[in-house]
Formats: structure tokens, C-alpha cells, sequence
């Protein structure tokens, strides 16, 4: 009788302990179970943050605009810059990334632009738009590579009497010389867009040094003139890489309208078209990619459609002796 009840007493203690054992084990693993979901959740909404695109109101603009508009040229195949610049280079001069946006509006008014910005600009050398008196257009292409459209974009602007300015990089340069040659045999400007297009403020000043001029010099070699104009890559810039590129004795030149099309566009060449004149503002400064067939097939109605409307086309050079 005693050895029965010490076995069942027993059998209880055990009972007990793995009830309390397993209660605290299903609590812990919901706790862990929670705190990972919290912090997945955590990380997901850092990598994925609600924002309103800079260059654009989500609610005033053509599903079209909508579609194609974007903050900034953002090519793909970004490089990653190696360069770490130092702080001694930058001295007084912040070295904080700025992405290039604008606000656009639906009133052909010109795009928004804090004063702090339009001050460090002004001071850089860096344009971004014409005068809001004027209706005028600055056009302008950049060129990463050939994609077989630049010959028929050449062929429209001689055409329609039009310049531009084309920016390229090195291996724009190196792969498509005649190309090059041809935009300034028919009176268009070459701009620098670096040798291999790294973010400005990822490079050391010497780094952004060797960008700039390695490509101004293969570019002289070749043409036998000398390059002025320079967009940074993507847009990025910071304090001390305007200054830097004022240094280097180049005018910066950013733009006041541009849209995402380095890539086929949704509603293809209708929707460049209806994008770029809904976009039109005094002063703008409009920058397309020559990739774009979409840009090639609709650039020639695009042109005589903003004469119609009384703009101007003008030039870089015009641009700075304003």
C-alpha cells in the first residue's frame, strides 16, 4: 500500500512539473514567436517606408504622369563607389548625400525648391531651371550607352533646328566616337556624366577628380574640345561634391522635369508625349534618355507640339549667361 502511493504520489510530482515546464515553454516560444514578428515587422517597414515621391503629387497628376514621372534619374546597374571621402577634404562643407526632387505641380507652374537648396546651388555654379519669365526649354539627353535610337534623335532635332545638350559617360565615349563627334558637328553640346557614373559623395575629392577629368581629356583627345557641363550621376550630390565640381571649372546642371525612361514605357510613346506636355513650365530644364525608343518615336510631335505652344527652345550656353 505505502510503495502504491509513493508511486502514484510520485507520478504527480512528475505530472506537475512537466505541466509547469511545458505552460512555460509554449509561453516563452509565443513570446519569442512575438518578438520576432516585431521585429520583422520593424525591419520591413525601415527597408519599405511610406514616402510621397519628391518629384510629383500622388493626387494632381494623369495616371500616366504617374507611371513614368519620377524623383530622379535612378539608372540600373547602380556602381557602388569605393571611395570613402575624408573628412579633413571636406572642411566647413557638409558631405550629407542629397537625391535629387522636385515637387511637380498640374498648373505648368514651375516646380517648388527650398531656398536653402536653390542658395547652395547658386553659389556652386549648379542650374536647374531657366527663368519663370520666360517660355523656354533646355533640352537635354543623357547617355549611358547606345541602344540604336541616338542616329534618329540626331535626325529629329536637325529637322526641327532644335540643340541639345547630350551627357555621356566613358563608355559612351569610348564605344561611340562618331556618335560623338556627330552632336558637335551639328551644334549640340557634350557634357561629362564621369567615366563610370559612381555617387559624387562616395568619392574622395581626388577620386571625383580622376572621374571628371579622365573622361574630359579622353574626350578632347577625340574632339579636340573641352567639356564645360557636368551631371552627377543620378542626381546625388552633396555640399562639398558641388563645390568640388565648381572647383574642377564646371557648371553643374541638374533638371526640372525628368521621368523613369531608361525603361519601356506602360503606355510607350503616347505616354512620353502626354507626360512631357503636361509637364511643361517656364524655364524647364527637360532631361530624357536616349535609350528610350519610346522618347525616339514620340520626340519629333513632342518638339513642334511645345513650339505650338510658344516655347522656345535654348541652350546650356544660354542657360549660364542668364
Amino acid at each position: 500500500m505505502k510503495k502504491t502511493f509513493l508511486i502514484l504520489a510520485g507520478i504527480l510530482i512528475v505530472a506537475v512539473i512537466t505541466g509547469y515546464a511545458s505552460k512555460n515553454l509554449y509561453f516563452s516560444w509565443k513570446g519569442s514567436l512575438k518578438t520576432e514578428q516585431t521585429s520583422q515587422q520593424a525591419s520591413s517597414e525601415k527597408v519599405l517606408p511610406k514616402t510621397q515621391p519628391k518629384n510629383g503629387s500622388s493626387s494632381d497628376n494623369s495616371s500616366a504622369q504617374k507611371s513614368s514621372a519620377q524623383k530622379s534619374e535612378t539608372p540600373p546597374n547602380r556602381e557602388k563607389s569605393e571611395g570613402v571621402p575624408a573628412s579633413s577634404q571636406s572642411g566647413s562643407l557638409s558631405d550629407n548625400l542629397h537625391g535629387w526632387g522636385i515637387k511637380r505641380n498640374s498648373s505648368h507652374l514651375q516646380p517648388e525648391m527650398p531656398s536653402g537648396i536653390r542658395q547652395t546651388l547658386a553659389q556652386n555654379n549648379a542650374y536647374w531651371i531657366g527663368s519663370p519669365d520666360e517660355k523656354t526649354i533646355y533640352l537635354t539627353f543623357d547617355e549611358g550607352y547606345e541602344n540604336g535610337y541616338t542616329p534618329g534623335i540626331l535626325d529629329i532635332l536637325k529637322k526641327q533646328n532644335v540643340k541639345a545638350a547630350f551627357f555621356i559617360a566613358g563608355h559612351y565615349l569610348e564605344s561611340q566616337p562618331e556618335l560623338v563627334k556627330r552632336m558637335l558637328q551639328e551644334g549640340h553640346i557634350v557634357g561629362n556624366h564621369t567615366v563610370n557614373h559612381p555617387s559624387m559623395p562616395g568619392l574622395t575629392n581626388g577620386q571625383i577628380k580622376e572621374e571628371i577629368e579622365k573622361l574630359a581629356s579622353d574626350f578632347t583627345a577625340l574632339t579636340g574640345k573641352k567639356m564645360v557641363y557636368f551631371r552627377p550621376p543620378m542626381g546625388e550630390y552633396s555640399e562639398r561634391t558641388l563645390a568640388e565640381t565648381k572647383n574642377l571649372g564646371y557648371y553643374t546642371i541638374f533638371w526640372s522635369f525628368a521621368m523613369a525612361d531608361w525603361i519601356p514605357l506602360p503606355g510607350g510613346p503616347q505616354e512620353a508625349y502626354q507626360t512631357v506636355m503636361d509637364n511643361l513650365h517656364n524655364g524647364e530644364l527637360l532631361l530624357l534618355h536616349a535609350v528610350s525608343k519610346d522618347n525616339l518615336q514620340s520626340l519629333d510631335k513632342i518638339i513642334s507640339d511645345i513650339k505650338a505652344q510658344g516655347y522656345t527652345f535654348k541652350t546650356l550656353d544660354d542657360l549660364v549667361k542668364k
